[in-house]
């Protein structure tokens, strides 16, 4: 229903729900075409067990530069039929947008050249269904690690795919041969999550705004990674405000100092949680670079980029003025 979609499948986790969605529409011999960043574990998904299954990838990182994705899409479609063009928008743990209209039109020049049109796969875990709609704009399949914020409370791990009918099928048969169904008592606790889903992310992501507009002005912090701090008039900001109901309350930033800067920051944290998932109640703080991100190269990383002094927080509900303190008394850790 949030989605506005004929069907939708649940998973015992976000990763089952990412693998069922690309093999139901990606054969050996075939290609999909990935904006980057992903999470930490799609990336090492397509470069390991896709690959090794033949299902080739190629990539793009300026998701709103259409000369860039033209471009990744004519390399991909040199090494085979193009089967898929899978994105995450905004992007973990960077935030970079990907214009979601740009890949419908994509979806259709490669389907004039190669006859069939590739679906659009959409991870859309860091907004979730309250404050982006893919279907809307081109999107076939939408994937969600329920985990995050449609859980909600970090008690329970799901994952889910939503999409028409047609593709649903195809997922639903995968999904029942290959057996990763959800639990019946994680089913359960995601209805109970629904119920408070609107009041959670609405609270998150006012209490993010304050936090990032607080860390924009701190001289340790080089750089801010928030999408209500996009330059007014770029591509990333119009995108933004075309497809986008919020600014989301996952986001990073980047510390003077490197990534031993960046463990001084986090070890001070008091209320601050060190863990790699994001989208509970609590508040989280981890350095993506060695730990979701970690089976990413360091010069993977750079490309993406990930600075090594980039430290990724998930705001929770608590009190902003608590999560402010405790950053500040991280971020003393640099002075001197």
């Amino acid at each position: 229903m949030l989605e506005r979609a004929d069907a939708c499948s649940v998973f015992s986790s976000g990763m089952a729900a990412i693998l069922t969605a690309i093999l139901a529409v990606a054969d050996p011999g075939q290609v999909v075409l990935r904006s980057r960043p992903l999470y930490g574990g799609t990336e090492t998904l397509f470069d390991t067990l896709l690959a090794t299954l033949g299902i080739a990838s190629a990539s793009f990182v300026d998701g709103v530069d259409p000369d860039a994705v033209r471009a990744a899409a004519d390399e991909a479609m040199a090494k085979g039929p193009l089967a898929a063009i899978y994105v995450e928008t905004p992007a973990n743990p960077t935030n970079a947008v990907v214009d979601l209209d740009l890949m419908a039109r994509i979806a259709l020049e490669a389907a004039e050249r190669q006859g069939v049109r590739p679906p659009i796969i959409v991870d859309n875990t860091l907004l979730g269904p309250l404050y982006q709609s893919p279907l809307d704009h081109g999107a076939d399949l939408v994937v969600y690690s329920l985990t995050k914020y449609v859980g909600g409370h970090s008690d329970l791990i799901a994952g889910s795919v939503a999409g028409s009918a047609a593709l649903m099928r195809k997922v639903r048969s995968l999904r029942n041969l290959i057996g990763n169904q959800l639990d019946v008592h994680s089913a359960w606790m995601l209805t109970r999550s629904l119920e408070t889903l609107r009041l959670r992310m609405d609270k998150a992501f006012a209490n993010a705004r304050e936090v990032a507009l607080w860390l924009k002005q701190q001289p340790a912090v080089e750089r801010l990674a928030y999408l209500g701090d996009l330059p007014p008039g770029s591509r990333e900001a119009e995108v933004t405000a075309r497809q986008s109901g919020a600014m989301g309350a996952t986001f990073s930033f980047v510390v003077r100092g490197g990534r031993a800067a960046a463990f001084k920051v986090l070890d001070r944290l008091q209320v601050f949680k060190l863990a790699v998932s994001l989208g509970g109640t609590e508040s989280l703080a981890c350095h993506p670079g060695s730990t979701t991100h970690s089976g990413v190269s360091a010069n993977e990383q750079g490309i993406l980029g990930m600075e090594e002094g980039m430290i990724r927080l998930s705001i929770g509900v608590e009190a902003p003025k608590d999560l402010i303190a405790d950053l500040a008394r991280g971020l003393a850790a640099l002075e001197g």
